[in-house]
């Protein structure tokens, strides 16, 4: 499996990890730093993944900040992205088992090196089980297609007394 991966300074040593991780799994890594420690915005680093996992170059991806929230919101802004913000193996097999999650994002400050690695493989290993599943995730994605405009232009309006 090709894995676009991505974090900010505060996930870059998780990111080494589960980057070493994943090549010695046998997968292919797209690494799209950041490449150090040093303080540097999550955006810069998670939009050019999630865009390589929207447009095919990667089949799926992994996010890592500090808290994992700001990844998980920069993710999902890009069409096509379903990126669920896991804490456990549990949360990191249902995004997968019920929302076929397509990028994991990590919270670096709250989970250690053996529960990112279980996370991770647990991710990984896990597949969509469609079914009524994929009605659900049907809806989610049409929703990419609502702009403000036309929910104002679809809902009558009160008429004021």
């Amino acid at each position: 499996m090709k894995i676009a991966i991505a974090c900010d300074h505060r996930g870059y040593e998780a990111k080494e990890l589960i980057k070493s991780l994943l090549q010695r799994s046998g997968h292919e890594v797209q690494d799209f730093g950041a490449n150090e420690s040093k303080s540097s915005d999550y955006p810069d680093y998670a939009i050019p993944a999630s865009k390589a996992v929207a447009g095919q170059q990667a089949d799926r991806g992994i996010l890592i900040c500090g808290s994992g929230i700001g990844m998980s919101i920069t993710a999902n802004k890009i069409r096509g992205i379903r990126a669920a913000l896991c804490h456990d193996e549990l949360t990191a097999q249902m995004s997968r088992k019920h929302n076929n999650a397509n990028i994991l994002c990590l919270p670096a400050m709250l989970i250690n090196d053996p529960l990112v690695t279980r996370i991770v493989e647990t991710w990984l290993n896990t597949e969509f089980e469609g079914g009524r599943h994929e009605r659900r995730v049907e809806k989610m994605m049409a929703a990419e297609n609502i702009c403000p405009e036309q929910e104002k232009a679809a809902k009558p309006t009160m008429p004021t007394p």
